[in-house]
């Protein structure tokens, strides 16, 4: 009996361990996070050091970029879908190797989006010029259709 109580406290023991050290980790890394908030799910938290998520946008910031009328082009994402985990990792490098800005919108941490911007399903890219929407896609793209999109869309 001794023996299963001294187990079941180093099991524990361990539990208790890993819950401190994963905590510690994401206060480091919500030390100097991009969004408005601190109580961010864990899937954006393990997103934060990623470096085909560092162009995030707060609603307000995507709502002014586009009513400015200036060229807009944003990626509605959400860290739990496979499809955005799936493109996320094409889209970024070929927006930045062919110099295009994409802002990045969490709809898992910001949902309003949903319905402020009609999206159906994630990810979702859309193009706005002079505060209106120009063209959009949906779900998993290739990097040819990316590249196609970028040309016909937003460099044309």
């Amino acid at each position: 009996m001794k023996k299963m109580l001294i187990i079941g406290g180093v099991i524990v023991a361990i539990f208790a361990l890993i819950i401190v050290l994963t905590n510690m980790s994401n206060s480091k890394k919500l030390a100097d996070n991009p969004y408005d908030k601190e109580d961010l799910d864990q899937s954006t938290i393990d997103l934060l050091d990623d470096e085909n998520y560092q162009n995030i946008a707060l609603p307000d910031e995507v709502t002014k970029q586009i009513e400015s009328g200036e060229p807009t082009t944003v990626y509605f994402f959400s860290p739990t879908c496979p499809h955005c985990q799936a493109t996320t990792p094409v889209l970024m490098p070929v927006a930045n190797d062919m110099d295009v800005d994409v802002l990045q919108y969490n709809l898992l941490e910001y949902e309003q989006g949903w319905q402020d911007y009609f999206i159906e399903a994630t990810p979702t890219l859309v193009h706005y010029e002079n505060g209106e929407e120009v063209a959009r896609w949906v779900g998993a793209q290739p990097k040819e259709n990316i590249e196609e999109f970028f040309n016909e869309v937003v460099l044309k």
